[in-house]
């Protein structure tokens, strides 16, 4: 499963912007290494979030538990089978979207990474040894509390 993890870390939510739009929050926040900085649109009526909370995230490119890839994942998500486990039963919000973005930030050794997922984005901007691994086209986001 180890491939299939991209990234994981815990970020602690330092802003909460929830007046723009309804039902979506933009999240400001830090990982608890204070290397990579998080902003994130979430659907707050599905995962309500307040500023000082912490949550972990992970993104993964498939939901399998063993990590495999299959060939439904070519053509986007599908729910699971009957009796079927994934990795999003581990988890309380879940996404599937596109990263359609990187970009050097300049002398340090940092890059932004930017995911959309249906119009919900994400912005993870780091060290490049952290985040290089999402340079993929099809990603899982997962966020618990």
């Amino acid at each position: 499963m180890s491939d299939a993890q991209l990234y994981e870390d815990t970020f602690t939510l330092t802003t909460l912007l929830d007046k723009t739009y309804d039902r979506v929050a933009r999240c400001l926040g830090t990982s608890a290494d204070s290397l990579v900085q998080l902003t994130l649109d979430v659907n707050s009526e599905l995962f309500p979030l307040s500023s000082g909370e912490t949550v972990n995230l992970l993104i993964a490119t498939t939901l399998n538990l063993d990590g495999a890839m299959e060939e439904r994942q070519k053509t986007g998500w599908r729910p699971a089978r009957e009796g079927e486990q994934t990795l999003a039963d581990l988890w309380d919000y879940v996404c599937y979207g596109k990263v359609y973005r990187h970009e050097d930030v300049g002398e340090g050794g940092n890059i932004k990474v930017y995911i959309s997922f249906g119009g919900l984005l994400l912005c993870l901007d780091g060290p490049y040894k952290k985040l290089s691994p999402l340079r993929q086209d099809y990603v899982y986001l997962l966020l618990k509390k």
